[in-house]
């Protein structure tokens, strides 16, 4: 009799476990805040948006996607037009940024600062996603699943780790040369049309906006679409 109690009590506490790790939340940007409770409707969860250099920027739920931010800071004439040479920029501002010690060289250290104190939520896992290392998770047999991985789920670019992804020489460490030739690269991937321009409407949602359900920025809601991606600007 005391066995059959014991280990219907230990059934009722595996179940508890299970349903008490079934209660985490998503990541920032995919849900309702954790700490929301009552009746009303839950508030959105702050939104998150990393550059293609790896520079965070934060806006509350329910105001714009904080790409347009950084488009913002990074458009230097503030034309509305993104040039490779602005884009270029913009990177080398950040690279100054996370060299804390002026070497010219993004170390360890400062790889682990970015990580965990500029953006510690890529170390949250949920959706797909994996932490910081960029290690990807395996999806299907004899396949992986990259995407939603770090960095990736708030960025332009299916890239978990700006910061490791410009290490080309794999020495634990970035030079100045590696982040250019990183935010070159950065710039030819986001350039689909090759004309050496971005325009803020040409930058699809990141997974975390899309996720979200918002539009991506730039986008009037009473434009209607042209084919899949909608009709672009003329220059």
């Amino acid at each position: 009799m005391h066995i059959r109690n014991w280990i219907v009590l230990v059934g009722a506490a595996l179940v508890l476990t299970g349903c008490a790790a079934g209660r985490q939340g998503p990541p920032p940007g995919f849900g309702a805040d954790d700490d929301d409770h009552g009746d009303g409707p839950p508030r959105p969860r702050a939104q998150l948006f990393i550059s293609p250099s790896g520079q965070p920027f934060r806006a509350p739920g329910g105001q714009p996607y904080p790409v347009a931010v950084w488009f913002a800071q990074a458009d230097a004439n503030h034309d509305g037009r993104l040039t490779r040479d602005e884009f270029r920029a913009d990177a080398d501002r950040w690279f100054k940024a996370l060299d804390v010690n002026g070497d010219g060289q993004i170390s360890m250290p400062e790889v682990t600062r970015w990580e965990e104190e500029l953006v510690p939520e890529i170390t949250r896992s949920g959706l797909g996603m994996s932490g910081a290392s960029g290690r990807p998770t395996a999806a299907k047999r004899n396949t992986v699943d990259t995407r939603l991985q770090g960095a990736a789920a708030y960025s332009l670019i299916n890239e978990p780790h700006p910061i490791r992804g410009a290490d080309s020489d794999f020495s634990f460490g970035v030079s100045q040369a590696e982040w250019r030739a990183a935010s070159d690269r950065r710039f030819a991937l986001l350039d689909v049309d090759g004309d050496g321009v971005l325009l803020l409407t040409d930058l699809k949602p990141t997974p975390a906006q899309a996720m979200a359900g918002m539009r991506p920025a730039g986008k009037r809601t009473d434009q209607r679409p042209e084919g899949r991606d909608g009709p672009r600007r003329p220059r």
